[in-house]
């Protein structure tokens, strides 16, 4: 669909996180939900069967889920960056991934590197996210607050709140993801990863598609797109 007009007025580019030090805790207990979900039978059972992201096997989903545990593990062992951080949204809005087509090279890599993740197999994947989260356990509550993380990746820097939303923001979003690929129940985040997330996916949803879009999908689905994505 085409982008719908904004209405006057920009969309700030701050997220409430719901409290101080909150993100900590929502991130650590949506990552365990991770890996509960990476531990049950039917992902195991279905390694190799296509998943419900078109051509990503359930095994590399799950390989892209438990990299967003294994991405933090900087965050927690490598000094902070003096990189100067940018606002959340215009992390996304820089992301080669935003509004690149699902062949693209940015997509392509990101499954190849899921599956790549994935190629040991379920157990050794589960074995390796459970390490990273007891680590992160013990690690993250005592980072200094304002800690700025530096992502190669990207070739910027974002504050430790901002980048621990966006990794909630993908641990959700991949947790109903990998659920519905193997038949069962997604679960449900706790309020304070859900609060954040639902705002940023929202602030996302307002950029990409106008205000005028968002809030018909949200209050009048009568007049909403027949297709509006979240991010």
């Amino acid at each position: 669909m085409g982008r719908t007009a904004q209405l006057p007025g920009p969309v700030p580019d701050s997220v409430d996180h719901g409290g101080p030090m909150s993100l900590t805790g929502a991130y650590l207990d949506t990552a365990a939900q991770a890996v509960t979900l990476l531990g049950a039978p039917e992902v195991a059972a279905s390694w190799e069967r296509p998943s419900a992201l078109t051509d990503m096997t359930v095994g590399g989903l799950a390989g892209h889920l438990a990299y967003q545990i294994f991405s933090v593990a900087p965050a927690v062992r490598e000094p902070a960056s003096r990189e100067v951080p940018i606002p959340l949204l215009e992390h996304n809005a820089r992301a080669a991934w935003i509004d690149a087509p699902l062949d693209g090279e940015a997509n392509a890599g990101i499954r190849a590197n899921g599956e790549d993740i994935a190629s040991e197999g379920a157990r050794v994947l589960l074995e390796r996210a459970r390490a990273a989260l007891a680590e992160q356990r013990t690690a993250l509550p005592v980072v200094r607050v304002g800690r700025v993380v530096f992502m190669p990746q990207t070739g910027w820097a974002l504050s430790l709140d901002d980048f621990l939303l966006t990794r909630m923001m993908e641990l959700a979003v991949h947790l109903d993801d990998l659920a519905v690929s193997v038949g069962i129940a997604a679960p449900e985040l706790s309020a304070t990863a859900f609060d954040p997330v639902l705002t940023l996916l929202a602030r996302l949803a307002a950029r990409r598609h106008g205000q005028t879009a968002l809030l018909r999908a949200l209050a009048r689905a009568e007049r909403a797109p027949s297709a509006i994505n979240a991010i």
